[in-house]
């Protein structure tokens, strides 16, 4: 069992050396952390299909690959602080996904149909993000298996007619 920190190497994407020289390896954490990654191979899931902790947070990526969802045993998953508009539907596909750190992106609205039907989740967090007041108001009443984290909405200036 091995982790691997990569954080703040400056890469815009996992190399192909990493792969090569981690083949024969049972990877089950990687910090990928303050890099300018803006899209992750589908192969890394096949590559670390073991890994439980992924961290991809202070990058640049908008959207995650559909392979993601053949990380079997993956718990957590941190996708901060990076350019996401939509939470990817890739992580509700996720089975073992317990835990997902989704704060600091520009995430206006969610599928809520499929955050719904999450069966492992234990916790989102969707704090600091710019969610539409419908889509805020909805996840703050709604009735989930687990916990979500919302910051305070901030009414807009154009919403407050009472100026």
């Amino acid at each position: 069992m091995f982790e691997r920190n990569l954080s703040e190497c400056e890469l815009i994407q996992v190399p192909d050396a990493v792969y090569h020289l981690m083949r024969h390896t049972e990877l089950k954490s990687c910090d990928l952390s303050g890099n300018v990654i803006t899209k992750i191979s589908p192969k890394f899931a096949v590559k670390f299909s073991l890994i439980t902790d992924l961290n991809l947070s202070h990058n640049q990526m908008a959207k995650l690959p559909d392979e993601l969802a053949d990380l079997h045993s993956l718990k957590t998953l941190d996708i901060s602080h990076n350019t996401f508009i939509a939470l990817p539907t890739v992580v509700f596909k996720m089975p073992k996904l317990r835990e997902l750190r989704a704060n600091n992106n520009a995430i206006i609205d969610i599928d809520r149909d499929e955050i719904i039907a999450s069966d492992s989740l234990e916790v989102v967090d969707l704090r600091h993000n710019p969610l539409t007041p419908m889509c805020h108001d909805l996840l703050k009443h709604a009735r989930l298996s687990f916990r979500i984290e919302l910051s305070e909405r901030e009414k807009e200036d154009w919403e407050d007619l009472t100026i």
